[in-house]
């Protein structure tokens, strides 16, 4: 998937470290606005004498820590849901392995092989197919998608809503028929079933984050109460500060900005952002897992970090 501008430069300016300037021009609009309203304020009251501006200290204390627990809140609720899906991926990951073990060792080798294979490429499916819907691409167009599909599996798959569901009904059938046929007992389809079910409580875990938006009124709120800060602000320090008023307004209140973007930004874990969690490398993790315990030797890389810093 192709970044937009404003992902690449953002992911530019974080990926340099110790730069506040970068950090500035990321943000060039709200500095150059937080800045112009201090310097506005010190110019009415230095030039135009209009003391009556002036406010004191004190309430604007009270404010300024106010706004920094709001702010501060909101992105601690957002980094949640961004720890709690990379908490969700490693389940996957972990509950794969033992998909492929239970695999490995309950499929007997003789006459089992075909039936081992088809089991694991269809997971492996599964979890590429999960992978694009979390990132809102069409799974079917996705080539580590479809090199796991036979072209039949691709043309059932086409009308279905969800595509992860269907790849988990078409394991638990050919699980059953296994059983049916006495391929495996009824004891190891049993714990192939709880596995099953942990996949689906996986998926239904990152389909409520990447489908549950973060309300917009905390943004909204935040977003606001910074830009009349950084018009107040600037009226409890001119007396004192003259024209070191827009700096210090620039800082304080830049820092809150910051922190509220933060927040927006880990909202959505499982995006194409510098902050999205590297699902691509992730899954071709549980790939090449599943494919060393099938004895192949052509194994897929790992994908590492690119130029920006972006785990693709």
């Amino acid at each position: 998937m192709e970044l937009g501008p404003g992902y690449r430069l953002a992911a530019m300016m974080v990926s340099y470290k110790g730069s506040i300037f970068r950090l500035l021009f990321w943000q060039w609009r709200r500095a150059v606005l937080f800045s112009s309203a201090a310097a506005i304020v010190v110019f009415v009251h230095n030039y135009l004498g209009i003391d009556a501006l002036a406010l004191p200290a004190l309430p604007l204390a009270v404010v300024g820590a106010a706004i920094g627990i709001f702010v501060s809140f909101r992105t601690n609720s957002a980094y949640d849901r961004w720890w709690e899906g990379r908490k969700l991926w490693g389940r996957l990951i972990n509950t794969s392995r033992h998909f492929g073990t239970q695999v490995m060792s309950y499929v007997p080798a003789e006459g089992g092989s075909a039936s081992r294979r088809a089991l694991i490429r269809r997971h492996i499916a599964y979890v590429h197919v999960l992978r694009c819907a979390l990132r809102q691409q069409d799974p079917l167009l996705d080539p580590d998608v479809t090199s796991y599909l036979s072209d039949d599996e691709r043309e059932a798959l086409g009308p279905r809503s969800n595509i992860n569901h269907a790849l988990l009904v078409s394991q638990s059938q050919a699980l059953t028929r296994m059983t049916d046929e006495e391929v495996i007992d009824e004891r190891r389809l049993q714990s192939f079933d709880e596995s099953l079910r942990h996949l689906l409580d996986i998926q239904g875990g990152c389909e409520r984050i990447k489908k549950t938006p973060f309300p917009r009124g905390y943004m909204y709120i935040a977003d606001r109460l910074v830009l009349y800060y950084a018009f107040l602000f600037p009226l409890a320090l001119v007396g004192h500060l003259g024209w070191f008023t827009v700096p210090i307004n620039l800082l304080v209140v830049m820092s809150f900005a910051l922190i509220a973007e933060a927040g927006r930004v880990l909202e959505d874990p499982f995006t194409m952002f510098y902050n999205g969690l590297p699902l691509t490398a992730m899954s071709k993790t549980i790939e090449r897992n599943l494919l060393e315990a099938l004895g192949d030797e052509d194994l897929p890389e790992i994908p590492g970090v690119d130029a920006l810093g972006i785990l693709m």
